[in-house]
């Protein structure tokens, strides 16, 4: 089966010439070339891989076509830049509540009302947690609840180390909650938030 980026690869050498900056810090951050350096040169790039010599530069995940050459592309600069020193990290002055993390509120919610509701309360809004415990009893309840509590707290962990490089401490101390309470679509958004705002930093400098 033939290789859409290894096809093309003579015309991304040519374009990626225009850019020696890029290869230096493709070949620092992704291929580990300790000693200085002041020149690189892509020789093929392909789905997988682009090489320099003796030096491999992963392109992780796989490409999946030529259309994913580019962003790929900015997005591995920007990330090698930024680790190297070369450019300032991504900041993210505000919070956004991600349109998906509402679907995770309604399950959270919904299993946080299960958790709580007395089984022997007589009041009506705790009927339908009482018709559940009666079908599947709190067992099921109970450990889905510790689960996703353990997640979220390793989720929130997570998100912590993109605060602390990208966010200020109000917009960071509302995410870390936000995940805390409805896990992994608001890391996600953040995550996402951070590697656009790096792609545009880089094509401004271009």
């Amino acid at each position: 089966m033939s290789d859409p980026v290894a096809e093309k690869s003579g015309f991304l050498r040519k374009y990626m010439s225009g850019h020696p900056d890029t290869l230096v810090a493709y070949a620092k951050w992704f291929g580990k070339v300790q000693e200085p350096i002041t020149s690189a040169e892509m020789t093929r790039i392909d789905t997988k891989n682009g090489t320099k010599k003796e030096v491999y530069v992963p392109i992780e995940p796989p490409l999946k076509g030529y259309d994913d050459v580019k962003p790929r592309l900015l997005d591995m600069k920007a990330t090698a830049q930024e680790q190297l020193g070369m450019i300032k990290a991504p900041h993210i002055a505000s919070f956004r509540f991600p349109p998906d993390a509402f679907g995770s509120a309604c399950v959270i919610g919904a299993l946080l009302y299960l958790f709580f509701a007395p089984i022997d309360g007589r009041s009506p809004w705790y009927e339908p947690a009482r018709l559940v415990h009666s079908i599947i009893g709190p067992a099921p309840v109970n450990w889905a609840t510790y689960i996703i509590g353990v997640t979220h707290v390793f989720e929130t962990a997570y998100t912590y180390t993109l605060c602390r490089k990208h966010t200020g401490l109000l917009t960071g101390s509302a995410y870390l909650l936000a995940t805390m309470t409805f896990g992994f679509p608001i890391w996600k958004d953040l995550r996402s938030r951070i590697q656009s705002a790096r792609i545009d930093s880089v094509m401004k400098v271009q």
